[in-house]
């Protein structure tokens, strides 16, 4: 593990504070990688008989996090429904003003559960609770209700599709749009997917019908960010952006895991989406300047670059929040 921070925490704080006071969110997904202790993480507060306790560390780590950064993205959310006990005690850790974002449970984003171990008897089956407007209210926004002023954008994330999925990308479309015609006002909500043909004016058209923001992502089959910002109408709510830097596109989740775990460095510079990242910061807060809007969420992952914590550094650096000799 690294001995000593490798960038600046309270350099990095301040500029971080300064663009959510004008309504840009920016953090990571997830939180709990050891790798990110002597940077992020001190060390000293996780030892237990002189060893580094794994439990204590995730137990209580938040806190450290969200002195530092004001939003994170919540992706445990996506493997199982929240519990209101669950999301209370994430709530207990973070400062007022700290914005949670959550990957919706994937009872309600999976068309058909994907053939892996941890689906059990439900592997390979077609989802009956697809898209169920009444069981995403129950079992999940009913968790996050008593907490409201600390949530941020619900992402609906949607995985790779295939043609026993859907045989036409407009069926999809037509099905999310009952869906989201069905879902309680008042919270942000965001839609992900990774089907590149699904990129259209109608699909798009649909989202904004509803507010609802299209999540601009970096993922394997997907344009890049950079490509989708670029893109006529994508901007489909109209009071806020979010964008999740998730991979390089044409990297798989799992060569991006064995390249870059444990997380602890940089391995590979993306300049495409700092660049990216540092346009949408800007035109975020320029918006800001010039009406009021809602929070806007920027999220980075580890396996983009290899570490999170510094590629949002190196985004604030070419912004001029924090100064490129203090990056060192």
């Amino acid at each position: 593990m690294l001995q000593k921070p490798a960038f600046p925490l309270s350099d990095l704080k301040q500029a971080l504070a300064a663009l959510a006071e004008r309504n840009v969110f920016i953090g990571t997904s997830s939180w709990k990688y050891p790798g990110w202790t002597g940077m992020l993480y001190d060390e000293q507060r996780y030892l237990y008989r002189g060893k580094f306790a794994e439990s204590r560390f995730e137990r209580d780590c938040l806190e450290e996090y969200a002195q530092i950064f004001r939003t994170v993205c919540v992706d445990a959310g996506y493997y199982q429904f929240p519990s209101p006990e669950y999301v209370g005690k994430l709530c207990a850790q973070v400062p007022d003003g700290f914005r949670f974002c959550f990957k919706v449970t994937d009872e309600i984003t999976a068309r058909t559960f994907p053939d892996l171990p941890r689906y059990g008897n439900k592997a390979g089956q077609r989802n009956p609770h697809f898209l169920d407007a009444e069981l995403f209210r129950a079992a999940f926004l009913a968790s996050c209700e008593k907490h409201r002023e600390k949530m941020g954008v619900l992402i609906f994330e949607f995985s790779h599709f295939h043609p026993r999925d859907f045989e036409r990308g407009r069926d999809f479309v037509e099905m999310l749009d009952q869906f989201l015609g069905r879902l309680p006002p008042g919270w942000q909500y965001g839609v992900e997917v990774r089907n590149s043909s699904l990129l259209r004016p109608e699909y798009l058209a649909m989202l904004r019908s509803h507010g609802v923001a299209h999540v601009m992502n970096n993922w394997t089959r997907m344009p890049s960010v950079a490509e989708q910002w670029r893109m006529p109408g994508v901007l489909t709510a109209e009071e806020f952006t979010a964008a999740r830097f998730l991979l390089k596109p044409g990297r798989s989740y799992e060569q991006a895991v064995s390249m870059f775990s444990p997380y602890a460095a940089t391995k590979e510079p993306y300049e495409e989406a700092r660049a990216a990242a540092a346009d949408i910061i800007e035109s975020r807060a320029k918006a800001m300047e010039l009406r009021k809007t809602l929070p806007s969420f920027l999220l980075v992952n580890n396996r983009l670059e290899g570490n999170a914590l510094l590629t949002v550094l190196a985004v604030m650096v070419q912004l001029g929040r924090v100064k490129a000799a203090d990056a060192v």
